[in-house]
């Protein structure tokens, strides 16, 4: 299997998918012969035709309710945001249609939301937030963010098969660093399941998209002074996998909640009171939230960079979890 990165393990998702049923087809800005703006699909006009990939205003609203027309209609579509960011002007559709329609009715109703998120990529307030949190929890979506190139494939075939609104989350910062085998055409990822990335007997991190990277990169000098660190990728932020996070406390007994979304937002609110309802006699030391602060994503590079959570910060946080 030749090695491709984690864009690449997207566009091929979109692509074998796009080949098996002819009813997937793509709505977004610039996603046609420009290939959108990280080249996700570049290339698929060229294959599949300009009324399988369609390039649409900018409108965000318009086109995400079209794609949800169209859901309703038995299609099976695949809306391509530039940025997440911009979601928040689909908001009212999403939530108040797409979450809803089939507890109303009754009705399938599969339609794939790509949404482009994240920071480290100098995008600024504008272009580099984390807005997943404003769909955890809403009943009638699912949400998922891939950590691996075999996720990003999988969790996308898995999402695209799926009869329910799901959103997917996939971080910029992921897309030409993070690196891996070309999955097979017939690999899914479970939506609703953790897995546990790294097991470990000391402390446990929760955590899912660029904190996966992360938390391995991070967790390998810990362990390599004696501690032994689980992390565990949830890859589906909602619903998640309760049994997963619980099941990991309960053997290490100490947890960190890690997301790059400031700390008020993000999927750490759930998880966080999953740990206070279920967990508080397991644990050892109190439950730690490691996140960036309540503010918009900086532009200047020195204070992005002190923003984000890093190597550096999550070690000093888990150094302080270990000592309690």
């Amino acid at each position: 299997m030749s090695e491709i990165t984690y864009l690449e393990a997207i566009r091929a998702a979109l692509e074998d998918a796009m080949h098996e049923d002819e009813r997937v087809f793509m709505l977004g800005e610039d996603i046609g012969h420009f290939g959108g703006p990280f080249g996700a699909t570049k290339g698929l006009a060229e294959t599949f035709g300009t009324d399988r990939i369609i390039d649409t205003p900018i409108s965000e609203e318009g086109f995400v309710g079209a794609a949800l027309g169209a859901a309703w209609m038995g299609e099976r579509p695949i809306v391509e945001l530039q940025f997440a960011d911009f979601i928040s002007c689909a908001f009212d559709p999403i939530v108040s249609v797409g979450a809803k329609t089939h507890w109303r009715s009754g009705i399938r109703f599969p339609v794939v939301i790509r949404a482009p998120f994240g920071g480290g990529i100098r995008g600024g307030p504008f272009h580099a937030s984390c807005p997943e949190g404003w769909f955890v929890g809403v009943a009638g979506l699912k949400v998922v963010a891939p950590g691996t190139v075999e996720d990003a494939y999988g969790l996308l075939r898995s999402s695209i098969d799926d009869d329910d609104p799901v959103i997917y989350f996939e971080h910029k910062g992921l897309y030409r660093r993070l690196k891996g085998s070309r999955p097979t055409p017939a690999t899914r990822t479970p939506i609703g399941k953790a897995r546990v990335v790294q097991a470990g007997s000391d402390a446990t991190i929760v955590t899912y998209g660029a904190g996966v990277d992360l938390a391995r990169t991070a967790t390998a000098a810990t362990n390599g002074n004696g501690s032994s660190v689980e992390v565990v990728d949830l890859r589906t932020l909602w619903p998640f996998d309760e049994e997963a996070v619980l099941s990991s406390i309960d053997k290490t007994s100490r947890v960190l909640v890690l997301q790059e979304a400031a700390r008020s937002t993000g999927a750490a609110g759930v998880v966080m009171s999953l740990i206070s309802q279920h967990a508080f006699e397991l644990l050892d030391a109190p439950a730690k939230l490691h996140a960036p602060v309540d503010t918009p994503v900086p532009f200047a590079p020195e204070l992005e960079d002190a923003y984000l959570p890093s190597v550096d910060s999550l070690t000093a946080a888990l150094d302080d979890l270990l000592s309690y």
